[in-house]
């Protein structure tokens, strides 16, 4: 509950409609959003401050346009997300990667888990580790002086059946039909 605090803060002033993809930060505002490319990928843009608007404006070619002068007017957000997207999937998501990684913009490549994994930004920050040939998120959060602990190796399913139906009260007899039926591994 304490993460929609936020938003309350936003639907108490009278910014939030229950109208779903109409609002600043459920995709309505043509800023705040992800974009198809021209190869079928995606990238996410969160450009909510006017510095960060106005560098995106600039990388998309779309600052002389004045219809996107009227940045926080919902009545035009349809309309410029469809022109924004038409920007938007005429390059590859690595062409705009090269726009725009580095910049101020509030943007990212949107990637698939093997990407993830492989991706620069995250393996020079130790954001994924192997353990046991399991790649799985770093432990977080991360302090300075003190080294986290790795969680333990996952388990293959089925491996730990036996022994929680037998906590659950369950018999090896029991166990052994549900196994003989089907119903378990």
């Amino acid at each position: 509950a304490i993460l929609m605090n936020a938003i309350f803060g936003i639907m108490n002033r009278g910014g939030w409609s229950h109208d779903r993809g109409t609002n600043l930060l459920d995709g309505g505002a043509h800023f705040y959003g992800t974009y198809e490319t021209a190869d079928g990928k995606h990238v996410s843009i969160g450009s909510m401050e006017p510095q960060f608007y106005a560098l995106l404006m600039e990388k998309t070619g779309l600052d002389s346009d004045p219809d996107f002068k009227a940045q926080m007017d919902r009545n035009e957000w349809p309309q410029l997300r469809v022109k924004l997207a038409a920007v938007m999937v005429t390059k590859t998501r690595d062409e705009w990667d090269a726009i725009m990684y580095g910049t101020d913009i509030c943007y990212a490549p949107v990637l698939n888990f093997e990407e993830a994994t492989a991706n620069k930004h995250n393996q020079d920050r130790a954001t994924f580790v192997e353990q046991d040939g399991i790649t799985q998120a770093a432990p977080a959060p991360r302090f300075s002086r003190t080294e986290p602990q790795l969680p333990p190796s996952a388990v293959a399913p089925g491996q730990q059946t036996d022994e929680i139906l037998g906590s659950l009260g369950l018999s090896d007899d029991a166990i052994a039909a549900l196994k003989s039926s089907g119903a378990i591994a």
